[in-house]
């Protein structure tokens, strides 16, 4: 058994963990029912890269000691599914793998087919935020000045959008947007909860101006970032904003895999220099393995007179685009502005071509 493959709408459908054709056939039955295509994945290998993405997932009982062991990230909504006859998977299971309920066919028929409507998208309904996840290929590329941009140009379209901040030891995002000052949840107080968080009440506590909502550091010591914390802003910023925007480490964490697994575009930030090339190179491995919608963009200048499309070449990766030199972005940046913020210059014209591909509108003059 492979994995299912549906057309591509841009439409995120829920996912089926299991290698029982009999369940799987029922599973497909009550999708049907309710409405929905859903991809199926036979064990947690298939699965992983669709694992953060999906609005919901349901593992068949015979995979959940492979789930086990494959310590994928805790995630939520996430069902335990069982045949009546069969061994019962039981709460014991569910809870060490991380599912909220067990639901045994065919008593539990009426609820999955409810569960699986509540993935549809009423008619008119905006479907699920968008993700774009911005890593450097070498410390100093420009990822989180990028990452800035983007969330800066994405609000200025009237995009309501989140910013994440998932590099403990970056300089702070809140110092790149000039936010240092604004009252709000910072990563600490959401890692003491674990990520057991509303999703609306997160984005309402959090640093905000307009459309844009921010997650980053306080100014004191850096911590680890669980994966469910991770896990309870990707799933904030899908339910409840129309994109996010995550700047990550270079070094990939747990956290930093589910915000790749679950990015639309992934973005690797690479100056036009020979030894950053090279260092990019292990970057783009880690992440592409995570993430296969991942792109490059190179930043000029280029002492050496290499070429993106060379850079590009030789990661094996898209070119998503150029930054030329903007001087005045730096000294923007040290008076407190935020980037793209004046919506002209290199940064805000990329940034716009890329904020109107991932949500699939025009970018006003861009080629």
């Amino acid at each position: 058994m492979s994995t299912r493959t549906v057309p591509d709408t841009g439409r995120r459908l829920p996912l089926v963990v299991t290698a029982d054709g009999p369940l799987l056939d029922e599973l497909l039955r009550l999708a049907a029912a309710a409405g929905t295509e859903v991809e199926v994945a036979p064990d947690p290998a298939a699965a992983r890269v669709r694992w953060s993405r999906a609005p919901l997932v349901l593992i068949g009982a015979d995979q959940a000691e492979s789930c086990l062991r494959a310590r994928l990230p805790h995630r939520s909504p996430l069902v335990l599914v069982g045949r009546s006859g069969q061994v019962d998977p039981g709460w014991e299971v569910a809870e060490l793998v991380g599912a909220e309920h067990v639901a045994i066919l065919p008593a539990a028929e009426p609820w999955v087919v409810d569960r699986f409507a509540e993935t549809v998208p009423a008619a008119g309904a905006a479907g699920p935020g968008r993700v774009i996840a911005s890593i450097g290929g070498r410390g100093g590329a420009g990822a989180s000045v990028l990452a800035g941009g983007l969330a800066i140009t994405a609000a200025r379209r009237g995009l309501r959008t989140l910013l994440v901040d998932a590099d403990p030891l970056g300089g702070g995002l809140d110092l790149v947007l000039g936010w240092e000052e604004i009252e709000g949840l910072r990563w600490p107080a959401l890692r003491e909860a674990d990520g057991r968080v509303d999703p609306p009440a997160l984005v309402r506590a959090l640093p905000g101006r307009g459309d844009l909502v921010m997650l980053s550091w306080d100014r004191g010591d850096p911590v680890h970032l669980p994966a469910e914390a991770m896990a309870a802003a990707l799933d904030a910023g899908r339910r409840g904003r129309d994109v996010t925007i995550v700047d990550l480490p270079r070094q990939l964490d747990d956290a930093a895999v589910i915000a790749l697994q679950a990015a639309d575009l992934g973005l690797l930030v690479v100056p036009a220099e020979l030894r950053a090339t090279a260092a990019a190179a292990r970057v783009a491995r880690a992440a592409a393995a995570h993430c296969p919608q991942l792109s490059v963009v190179v930043r000029g200048p280029a002492p050496g007179g290499l070429r993106a499309r060379e850079v590009a070449r030789s990661l094996d990766l898209p070119l998503a685009g150029t930054l030329r030199p903007e001087p005045g972005l730096r000294r923007g940046l040290e008076r407190g502005e935020a980037p793209a913020s004046s919506g002209h210059g290199p940064l805000a014209t990329l940034c716009q071509r890329i904020v109107a591909g991932v949500i699939g509108a025009p970018a006003a003059g861009a080629a």
